[in-house]
């Protein structure tokens, strides 16, 4: 059993857009402290979905792709009586929020042969409009979470 919860940081809003959100994305990209590199990665990301899908509002794109990759359920390993079930929940939202963020970064991360700019901003504007490795990731969990409903009275 916890003794106490974790205390939880304040994320300090971007500069540019001063939105949280786009400070934790900032965050995540972030490698080795080098933060104005991780800004400009992201503002430059931003700056060619602006320049692609001829939208002034880039937060907005944004936020609509986040939303559709954030994750609704999960399966959680449960050990009841020596077998290990796999248990649906629901996520709540500040964590389906940084799994999409997650999600969208590591994806293109992968991806090969182009600037980390061009490879954010192809995953961003493939989240925004439904397609993608991102939205396929969140569908596998969700199905994930559908073939397990039958241990949801595990959950506690």
């Amino acid at each position: 059993m916890r003794r106490r919860k974790a205390q939880e940081k304040e994320v300090s809003a971007d500069p540019k857009f001063n939105s949280k959100i786009v400070g934790k994305f900032v965050n995540m990209v972030m490698l080795k402290g080098k933060k104005s590199l991780a800004e400009n990665i992201v503002y430059g990301a931003f700056e060619i979905i602006k320049k692609q899908l001829n939208d002034p509002d880039v937060l907005k794109v944004f936020h609509k792709a986040i939303d559709n990759v954030r994750p609704r359920l999960e399966v959680k390993p449960r050990r009841v009586g020596g077998a290990t079930y796999q248990v649906p929940i629901e996520v709540r939202q500040e964590r389906g929020t940084s799994i999409a963020l997650r999600w969208i970064r590591d994806f293109a991360k992968v991806k090969k042969g182009k600037s980390m700019e061009q490879k954010l901003a192809e995953e961003i504007m493939a989240a925004f409009r439904g397609e993608g490795s991102a939205i396929k990731k969140r569908d596998d969990t969700h199905k994930m979470a559908e073939a397990n409903k039958a241990f949801a009275h595990f959950r506690w």
